[in-house]
């Protein structure tokens, strides 16, 4: 097991958690730059507003995209569970 699989491994597990957490916390910006403007129109200074629009844009793209969540961690970690041959062997 050289340092390459290791900066592999360790590359395809950041770029597999930034997919994973790029719909909710896209859906997040978007509604709190959404409630933010509202708030700077409407001149409502309260803190808490933003907080259940983003607690439900969030739980919607959980919804929306579990599917697709699920099949994309299932495909790496099958795909980590195959390589372990491979670094046992050397390779």
């Amino acid at each position: 097991m050289g340092n390459d699989f290791v900066i592999e491994v360790s590359n395809q597990a950041i770029k597999v958690t930034l997919m994973l957490a790029a719909p909710m916390l896209v859906g997040a910006l978007l509604i709190g730059i959404l409630v933010s403007l509202f708030q700077a129109v409407t001149q409502i200074n309260e803190q808490t507003l933003s907080f259940i629009p983003k607690m439900l844009v969030i739980f919607g793209a959980l919804v929306i995209f579990s599917p697709w969540m699920m099949e994309t961690i299932t495909s790496f970690t099958s795909d980590l569970i195959v390589s372990i041959p491979n670094v046992v062997n050397g390779r």
